[in-house]
């Protein structure tokens, strides 16, 4: 009796997981098919109404191109969330979406007439205290980096607040050549909704597959030669989920018990090697910046990206060796999760760092070139 009580129980389980998983296959079909019939549409009518991302001091593009094409990936994924994120499983959804609404108004409204920065960094941090405080995504512990733990209730507030802004600006700024934000946002789709859905989380498993499968409809008209652009409207949602995403994954390892399968001994060094082109531009970024006496805002072509485009390489090119050495990255700390945070968080960075080094010394001796 208990015999077969038990084998009705997995086989119950099994249908469970095959139903998910033919949920999460729906979601990205959706998502990416509404997404690739809608593009179209909004490149005719943003030529039609010339709503053009003009290029300037930090583009590495020469011609004018359409900048809306995050709307069209913000259709394509809210309509596959909502249609296919099971009822039992929406919990506090409804914030995550609202937040996402909030943040493509400002993108939106940013790449049709731009906003002022402090404009823009106000309702980000709006999104940001949406997340935290109604969302409940918030960083509970370092996991032993640097030897802390657990973290007071404040502090934890605020640095999830200023973690969730940097991540959504940090993909803002590495939105400089064709189909770069874009890969690395499926990158991160793809690991942590994967992980997701092994670890019983359903509902941001179908979040982070219809993500990516409406970028991979928009990578189709974004590469080389980009026929549109994500513009602000793509990259602060791309930014936001993957804040989202990452937060979350670092919090369900906060929580004793709440991971049934697949948990990780260093959550901070996976989140960082999924988003470290991001999260190091933007720092060595501002660092420079301030070295040099301006603002830490201030647009120059000092990207890690930029100095692949003067070592001449072609965009697609460029994207490709960045995305290579963040999967590579990805891959080692998996591999590694032993050594623990602390440890990983200094070969990540040691990675990156060479690997620019190598980026600009090709990149001037191509300028010195005869």
């Amino acid at each position: 009796m208990y015999s077969r009580v038990h084998q009705n129980t997995k086989k119950n389980q099994k249908i469970a997981t095959f139903a998910e998983m033919f949920t999460l296959i729906l979601a990205f079909i959706t998502a990416f098919t509404l997404t690739f019939v809608i593009l179209p549409i909004i490149i005719r009518v943003a030529r039609e109404r010339n709503l053009y991302d003009k290029p300037n001091e930090r583009s590495a593009h020469s011609q004018v191109t359409p900048s809306l094409g995050g709307i069209g990936i913000f259709a394509g994924m809210i309509c596959a969330v909502v249609l296919w994120t099971p009822i039992h499983a929406f919990g506090l959804l409804q914030y995550v979406l609202a937040a996402l609404l909030i943040i493509i108004l400002a993108g939106t409204l940013d790449d049709i007439k731009p906003i002022s920065p402090l404009n823009k960094l106000l309702v980000q941090i709006l999104v940001a205290i949406i997340l935290v405080y109604k969302a409940e995504i918030c960083i509970h512990s370092f996991y032993g980096v640097f030897g802390i733990n657990e973290l007071p209730e404040l502090f934890a507030f605020v640095l999830s607040v200023v973690v969730i802004v940097g991540i959504i600006n940090a993909f803002n700024l590495i939105d400089g050549i064709d189909g770069l934000a874009g890969s690395i946002g499926l990158l991160v789709c793809f690991v942590l909704g994967g992980w997701f859905f092994l670890a019983g989380d359903i509902a941001l498993s179908v979040v982070a597959m219809s993500l990516a499968g409406a970028i991979v409809a928009f990578l189709r008209y974004n590469l080389t030669p980009a026929q549109i652009f994500m513009g602000d409207t793509g990259s602060l949602l791309l930014g936001t989920v993957a804040a989202i995403l990452a937060l979350k994954f670092m919090e369900m390892h906060a929580i004793p018990g709440a991971i049934p399968a697949y948990p990780f001994q260093s959550p901070p060094a996976l989140v960082l090697a999924l988003l470290i082109w991001p999260i190091y531009d933007t720092l060595q970024v501002f660092m420079v910046r301030i070295v040099l006496g301006h603002s830490p805002f201030h647009p120059d072509k000092n990207h890690v990206h930029h100095h692949l485009i003067r070592a001449g390489m072609p965009h697609l090119y460029a994207t490709g060796i960045l995305l290579a050495i963040n999967v590579l990255v990805v891959l080692l700390v998996a591999s590694l999760d032993h050594l623990g945070s602390t440890k990983l968080i200094l070969i990540e960075l040691a990675i990156a760092i060479s690997a620019t080094w190598i980026f600009k010394h090709f990149a001037k001796k191509i300028a010195g070139s005869p």
